[in-house]
Order: C-alpha cells, then structure tokens, then sequence
C-alpha cells in the first residue's frame, strides 16, 4: 500500500520552481504572480506529494488571456468547482515537466478570499513550528484513519482539520 502522506522533501521547491517557469512563458505580458501554496510550499511539513500552485491576477480583463495562454499548455478551465475566487485548472496536454510532476493548479483574482486563506494558512505555519507540527500530526493521523486512501482522507481532512485551518486564518489575520 502507498503511504498518502510522505515527510518534507525539498525536492518539492524544485519541483514548484520548474512548474512556474513553464506558466510564466506562458503567461508573459500578463501581469501576474505565481505562488507555491498548500502543504508542500512549507518547509519540515508531511505532505501528499502534489505541489498546489495559485496563479494570481489583478486585473479582471486578464482572466481570459491567462485561460488562453494556459490552454496553450495544455490546460482546460474546470471551473470552480464549488469554492468561489478559486478556478481550476487541469491538463489534457503531454508535457515532459508539466505531466510529470502532479500539481493542482488554481487561478485566483487577486483579493479573493480563498487566495487570502491559502496565503494566510501557508505564511502562518511556515512561522510557527508549533502548528506546523500539530497539523503534521493531525494529517498522518486522518491519513491512517482512511486507511491511506485518498479520496476518504480528502473528505476526513475537510471535516476533522477545517477547525485547526480555520482557525490558524484567523488568528494570522489578527497578527499579521
């Protein structure tokens, strides 16, 4: 059986890194910044080794020429699959770094709320060794619960770890 939650590799930055560059020759000329979010941007955190990535745009006339230049890679716009000021993004398309590294791709306008969460939740833990250890813990604990599967652990992390999340939002927005 494959262990769903695998210790910090720093690996994962490369990895980020290498998935950026390709979406930002993409996306040349549009103003845009690409973030490494989720559990594989912090840094001693466990992690499913699947680097999220928020592409972030300020302008909303840019949301069109950001689809096209990501189509052109490959990607088809998935819309936003229930969370609002997050759209997503999959491949369909044969690239050597891009269909080799797992990703979850997401563009998001700059002052969403869901990019703030992800922002806040990431900049929170990469601080505070405290929480990134007990989140690590509860995710090895919620992954051994579902028995490593991954599609019950996604639905056990969205009731047992949204808490701890939401309230490491809110107490980053307190002290920031």
């Amino acid at each position: 059986m494959q262990i769903l939650i695998e210790e910090y590799n720093p690996e994962w930055v490369i990895q980020f890194e290498k998935i950026k560059e390709k979406l930002a020759k993409a996306l040349l000329g549009i103003n845009v910044e690409i973030e490494h979010i989720g559990s594989t941007s912090i840094q001693n955190l466990a992690a499913k080794p699947i680097i999220d990535v928020d592409i972030v745009y300020f302008d909303n006339s840019d949301f069109g020429d950001i689809k096209k230049g990501l189509e052109s890679l490959g990607y088809f716009h998935n819309g936003n699959q229930g969370i609002e000021g997050r759209e997503v993004f999959k491949r369909t398309g044969n690239d050597e770094i891009l269909d080799r590294i797992t990703h979850h791709l997401y563009v998001c306008k700059a002052d969403s709320e869901e990019l703030r969460r992800h922002i806040a939740f990431r900049n929170y833990l990469q601080k505070h060794e405290v929480a990134r250890s007990f989140y690590q813990s509860l995710k090895y604990k919620i992954a051994e619960e579902a028995n490593q599967n991954k599609k019950l652990y996604a639905e056990m992390k969205e009731l047992k770890a949204k808490s701890f999340i939401d309230y490491i939002i809110e107490v980053s927005s307190i002290y920031r």
